[in-house]
């Protein structure tokens, strides 16, 4: 079975890798070991997005439903619904990039993958059968697990990962996570929602440690307020689980031992490399790749969350798409600079570019603009007037270093400052350009002009 080239791994990467390949007219294959969309569309982005809808829908009627004139009597949920969704959404998902496997005529090899040979791949299905698939080029998007605390392994039960965080049946009582990134950040704020008593612990000194460190600030404080227990600047040091629960001992400014039925394990990820043909791995574990996103094999390339940081689904899919461009040479592949980063809690939390913290420790030059939702009319009138548009400009030329938006879709209204940066365009232009009232973005607009004093609004 001949083909141009072998994609490994159905996910963003993958999965985008292989259609772009269609589309230069190449015979394609695409193993997947699951099933189609890989962890993100399967187990990660999009099913917990669906939770978290439900968590931001819940949560609004629950606690503020007098503030927009409603009224409920015995207001409940049914746990196995909101879990049923978001599978349901998932499955109607990954149907939806089969199809498109079909469309683009790519073959689509259910099976484990291991590279035999530059050019050669064995495919071993559920049933143990195997099948050599052969092509001069060769595309790794293997990804990542969910990384084990050490000392501390999954059961499943009461020690789990993100994944067994999706489809937890019961409702546990109470829920100790550990690790405060997006994943750990996202389920505290779901459980929490649903009346789940959480805690949080985090060694780094605040939540969400790689943005902003305002914007961390006021997540903290928003959801120490709904309820959450956060622990910051802490460390385990001793895990007991059982059948029945956890005990995590930690040390920070005080030291104790947090019991509760579940412990959710968000520390971070490690490669899933593929089987036998060994590759050149960073000092981390992960795949080695050159400017073209060749591996240490002519022939073999990498891309998505196995070549390393930042493990997200919108990175994996651009690098895929520019390995493939590059290998069948439509242009010279790009390395990826500056991405959106997002967290989907509520308040939501998105960035680009560089932190104050960064440009601050890079010895630039800059200006900071800050504009409140609070002095946002639309943020009033849709009852969210948390957060704050924060924007880091350049000096002399005035370009945006930098942008940090917590509040109301946020994730949203992030990708207008990722396209200001990379069309460098200065913080005059964002002011020369018209928002829509009454719009949210017209924060982003204040905030350009409060930098330098000539916000219309505060």
């Amino acid at each position: 079975m001949n083909y141009d080239l072998i994609v490994i791994g159905g996910g963003p990467a993958g999965y985008v890798g292989a259609i772009r390949a269609a589309q230069l007219g190449k015979k394609v294959a695409c193993v997947e070991k699951e099933r189609a969309g890989g962890t993100c569309l399967n187990w990660g982005c999009i099913p917990t997005k669906s939770l978290l809808r439900n968590a931001e829908l819940y949560h609004l009627m629950s606690h503020r439903a007098a503030d927009f004139g409603f009224k409920f009597d015995n207001l409940s949920f049914e746990w196995s619904k909101i879990i049923k969704r978001s599978r349901t959404v998932a499955d109607k998902l990954a149907g939806g990039i089969e199809f498109l496997f079909k469309k683009n005529k790519i073959e689509y090899v259910r099976g484990e993958a291991s590279i035999k040979k530059a050019g050669e791949v064995i495919v071993k299905d559920k049933d143990g059968k195997e099948q050599t698939l052969s092509a001069p080029k060769i595309l790794v998007c293997t990804g990542v697990v969910t990384r084990q605390l050490p000392g501390l392994d999954f059961n499943g039960k009461t020690v789990i990962g993100s994944r067994e965080a999706m489809v937890l049946d019961p409702q546990p009582k109470s829920m100790v996570i550990i690790g405060a990134g997006a994943i750990g950040i996202e389920f505290a704020y779901f459980y929490n929602a649903f009346g789940t008593k959480v805690t949080v612990v985090e060694m780094m000194p605040n939540i969400l440690p790689v943005e902003d460190t305002e914007v961390s600030v006021a997540l903290e404080k928003s959801l120490t307020k709904a309820g959450i227990k956060i622990l910051t600047n802490t460390k385990t040091t001793k895990t007991e689980a059982t059948d029945s629960g956890v005990k995590i001992s930690v040390e920070g400014k005080t030291s104790e031992t947090i019991e509760a039925d579940v412990c959710l394990v968000a520390i971070g990820v490690a490669p899933l490399l593929p089987g036998g043909l060994k590759l050149d791995l960073t000092e981390r574990g992960y795949i080695k790749t050159n400017d073209k996103y060749e591996t240490s094999v002519p022939g073999v390339y990498a891309a998505g969350d196995i070549i390393g940081p930042p493990w997200l689904a919108h990175v994996a899919s651009y690098e895929a798409v520019q390995a493939v461009d590059g290998m069948f040479g439509k242009h010279a592949p790009k390395k990826v600079t500056t991405f959106p980063g997002c967290t989907y809690c509520q308040p939501q939390v998105a960035s680009v570019g560089l932190t104050e913290r960064a440009a601050k420790e890079k010895g630039l030059k800059f200006k900071v603009g800050k504009f409140p939702f609070m002095a946002s009319g639309k943020a009033l009138a849709v009852g969210e007037s948390d957060g704050f548009v924060k924007l880091i400009i350049g000096e002399p030329h005035g370009e945006i270093l930098g942008a940090h938006i917590i509040g109301a879709e946020a994730t949203e209204l992030i990708a207008e400052l990722g396209l200001a940066i990379t069309l460098e365009a200065t913080h005059e232009e964002i002011e020369a350009t018209i928002h829509a009232h009454p719009t949210l973005s017209e924060a982003v607009k204040e905030a350009t002009e409060a930098a330098f004093g000539a916000a219309i609004h505060i």
